[in-house]
């Protein structure tokens, strides 16, 4: 899979404009984006509401966008990415499994515009058509509270969740990198190894891997009650890559 963005429309074979709306709705997840110029930008504009409001326990606004979707139906439990005990299914969401990589390198060119209370994140995460299949590889998260100086930390790593054949790997070391510039974030995943690499060079290595399909995730956070002004967090991206 190659993305480009070329045109003005996000390619709907591949990508989802939401952020796991079967935990509220598709109107309530609905991304702020736009294509244009061989670029997608997600950004959250002030008037933008919050996620999963009343539900999610810290105020959280976020626009991404998402390679697979499907969920049980209302009140089940069934649902990708759960982000507490006992939640479940708000809005039925039928299966769409736009790309769902099974090893190989996945990578993003991306830049981010971000504040002391936003964060842009790229990442995998097992579809959940069981369970257990739910780790995640993390290739890039980036929270504006760490840039400084012309550096970052760049989140990175395995998250175990509720795979119990995998072990937390994660770290967020500082790199001499300009998230507002562009920077390729990339993983060379095989099976029971995963090496992380930002503009080509390996900066981390994990001996396991998750050994099932796994979707695409891009997104931009705001964390409101972190405090300060509601300036427009963005993450420009150029190409996606699969192979």
């Amino acid at each position: 899979m190659e993305d480009l963005f070329g045109g003005q429309e996000l390619d709907r074979d591949v990508w989802l404009p939401y952020y796991l709306p079967h935990w509220s709705s598709r109107e309530a997840s609905a991304a702020t984006y736009r294509v244009r110029g061989g670029e997608l930008t997600l950004s959250i504009p002030p008037e933008q509401g919050l996620w999963c409001e009343g539900t999610h326990a810290e105020p959280l606004r976020v626009s991404a966008v998402q390679s697979a979707s499907f969920s049980g139906p209302v009140g089940s439990p069934v649902g990708g990415q759960p982000f507490r005990e006992g939640l479940l299914v708000a809005t039925e969401e039928p299966g769409f499994f736009g790309y769902t990589p099974l090893y190989g390198h996945v990578e993003v060119r991306a830049r981010g515009i971000v504040t002391p209370r936003s964060m842009v994140a790229f990442w995998m995460s097992g579809t959940e058509d069981k369970p257990q299949h739910s780790g995640e590889i993390c290739v890039m998260e980036i929270f504006g509270s760490s840039v400084r100086d012309g550096s970052c930390e760049v989140g990175m790593g395995l998250h175990r969740f509720r795979d119990p054949g995998l072990t937390e790997d994660w770290a967020a070391p500082r790199l001499d990198i300009d998230v507002a510039e562009f920077h390729t974030y990339g993983v060379d995943w095989a099976p029971g190894s995963l090496s992380f690499t930002v503009d080509g060079e390996v900066v981390k290595r994990v001996g396991q891997s998750p050994n099932y399909p796994m979707q695409l995730m891009l997104a931009v956070f705001d964390f409101p009650a972190k405090g300060g002004p509601a300036a427009v967090p963005e993450l420009i991206v150029s190409h996606v890559r699969g192979d």
